[in-house]
C-alpha cells in the first residue's frame, strides 16, 4: 500500500504522550508505528495487522528502522487480538460500505470496512484502550460522523478535531479526531490545508507539522 499524505498527518499531529504502551490498529506498511517510534522515543508500540502482505511489509519496514527494538509487527486480527491495556490507540481504519469493490483483495481489506465494520473496531479500542488513555482516528468527515455517533454510545467523546483540506478554498476531506472518555462537552477544532492556493505549494503548516518525516523540507 502506498504512503498517504493523510496518513502521515495523523502520526505527526496525534498526542502520543511520553513514555507508555501505544497500539496501532492495520499497521499496513507499519507507518503510523514507525512514526510513533520516532516522535515518543521511550514508548512500546505493537502494530497489529491481518492482511499477510502487509504485514511482512510491516515487519520488513521495521526491521530495518532504528526502532526495531521498540515496535512489535503482529499477525492478527483486531478483534482477536488480546493485550494488556494500552495508553494511545492509533487506527487509519477502511471507511467504504456500499461502493465498488476492486479484484484486488488486498485493496478491498485497506478501503472497504467489511471485515473491520466500525461497531468492531470500537468494541476493540474499548477492550485495548486505558480509562485515562486517547484514541486518534483518521477518517473522511461523513464516515467520522458515523464513527464518533457510535463511540459515544461506548462511553467515548472526541476532545479535538483536526479538519484537513488540499487548500483553503477546497471542502474538507480528512478528519482526525481524538478520543476519550474525559472529554469536554465541546471539542478544539483545528484546521490544517496542505498546499497554497496554487495547488502545488506547500503551506507553511503542514511543512512544520511534518518537517521530522519529510525529506524534502
Amino acid at each position: 500500500m502506498k504512503v498517504c499524505t493523510d496518513a502521515c498527518i495523523l502520526g505527526a499531529y496525534a498526542d502520543l504522550g511520553l513514555g507508555g504502551r501505544l497500539l496501532d490498529i492495520g499497521t499496513g506498511t507499519g507507518l503510523l508505528a514507525l512514526m510513533a517510534a520516532q516522535r515518543n522515543e521511550r514508548a512500546r508500540i505493537d502494530a497489529v495487522e491481518m492482511d499477510d502482505a502487509a504485514y511482512g511489509q510491516a515487519v520488513e519496514n521495521v526491521t530495518a528502522s532504528p526502532f526495531a527494538e521498540r515496535v512489535r509487527v503482529m499477525h492478527s486480527r483486531i478483534q482477536a487480538f488480546g493485550a494488556d491495556p494500552y495508553d494511545r490507540v492509533l487506527s487509519n481504519p477502511p471507511f467504504y460500505t456500499n461502493h465498488l469493490r476492486s479484484p484486488d483483495a488486498a485493496l478491498n481489506r485497506a478501503l472497504h470496512n467489511a471485515d473491520l465494520p466500525f461497531e468492531e473496531l470500537i468494541a476493540s479500542v474499548v477492550r485495548l484502550l486505558k480509562k485515562d488513555g486517547q484514541w486518534w482516528v483518521l477518517l473522511p468527515p461523513f464516515e467520522m460522523e458515523r464513527l464518533s455517533a457510535e463511540a459515544l454510545r461506548a462511553g467515548l467523546r472526541p476532545f479535538r478535531h483536526l479538519l484537513v483540506r488540499h487548500h483553503a478554498q477546497k471542502p474538507v476531506f480528512r478528519q482526525i479526531s481524538g478520543f476519550s472518555y474525559e472529554a469536554p462537552a465541546q471539542p478544539e477544532t483545528e484546521h490544517l490545508a496542505i498546499y497554497e492556493m496554487d495547488g502545488r505549494t506547500y503551506t507553511e503548516p503542514f511543512r512544520l507539522l511534518l518537517a521530522s518525516f519529510y525529506l524534502i523540507f
